[in-house]
């Protein structure tokens, strides 16, 4: 079911008599921030008294900025193969999780605009403990899988890792690529092997603070702390959701967290 459909659909209303207009500056999924962030407009009917006036453009903004909300919302990849509007359709619990949590987003600024409109902006967060599209619609489950062991480059060939330790994260260098951004990423060696997934981490600390974050530079890359370890990833899999690292990059990411931790702490970092 559409979120718009059941939840808003007097306030949609409201902005089709109230003469309401497109957002001007509609900021849409941050990746890097991990929040989803619309401007709405409205202008109140002609000849309504100031008070009024204000009140119905108001209104009208908010039905706005939740209508844009929720096409953002069930746009976003949940992983390679599922969006929001995809889990939604499959669970009701699912569903009603979201639309509390569209309900419940933020109004971070509002005022009138130069053109005489009223804007509102609202924002939700992608991950949080609570009220958060992460806790709506991802997953928890009941085992944490260990991570897998390193693996030869080529068969019967030993393994040779030299382990330097004091990695504060992982940063995969996607540049180049077409990067699809989802909330439950995976990262794979080139034999097919998964070494990173929302199966080897806490599912609720998953939640509260996703898998990794999206930057378009090594500026934004601080989830990975102060000292990464930078790989280049081969190629893009899964609808261009997951990274392609070679086995023997796959290693030294493995063999480095079993000294420093970094990935059950989701220290990760996409570059695209």
């Amino acid at each position: 079911m559409k979120i718009g459909m059941k939840l808003f659909g007097a306030l949609l209303m409201a902005v089709l008599l109230l003469a309401s207009f497109p957002a001007e500056a509609a900021l849409g999924a941050d990746w890097n921030s991990q929040t989803i962030t619309v401007t709405g407009s409205g202008v109140p009917p002609t000849g309504t008294r100031a008070a009024q006036a204000r009140l119905l453009a108001r209104r009208a903004a908010i039905a706005d900025a939740y209508r844009q909300l929720a096409e953002i919302v069930e746009g976003v990849q949940v992983d390679a193969e599922t969006t929001v509007e995809m889990a939604m359709l499959k669970s009701d619990t699912v569903n009603l999780r979201v639309e509390a949590v569209i309900k419940g987003a933020q109004i971070i600024d509002e005022a009138f605009s130069s053109d005489g409109a009223y804007e509102v902006t609202m924002q939700l967060p992608m991950f949080g403990a609570t009220n958060s599209l992460a806790a709506a619609v991802l997953e928890r489950h009941e085992r944490i899988e260990p991570f897998p062991a390193p693996e030869p480059v080529r068969p019967n060939v030993s393994i040779d890792i030299t382990v330097r330790g004091g990695y504060t994260g992982v940063v995969i260098d996607c540049r180049g690529f077409h990067v699809q951004p989802v909330m439950s990423p995976v990262i794979k060696n080139s034999h097919g092997t998964k070494i990173y997934g929302h199966k080897n981490i806490d599912p609720d600390y998953v939640i509260e603070y996703g898998m990794a974050d999206y930057a378009d530079s090594m500026s934004q890359a601080s989830r990975a702390g102060s000292n990464p370890l930078v790989i280049r990833a081969e190629r893009m899999d899964d609808f261009d959701s997951t990274p392609i690292i070679s086995v023997a990059d796959a290693n030294k990411i493995l063999s480095e967290n079993d000294i420093s931790g970094f990935l059950e702490k989701t220290a990760v970092v996409f570059l695209y």
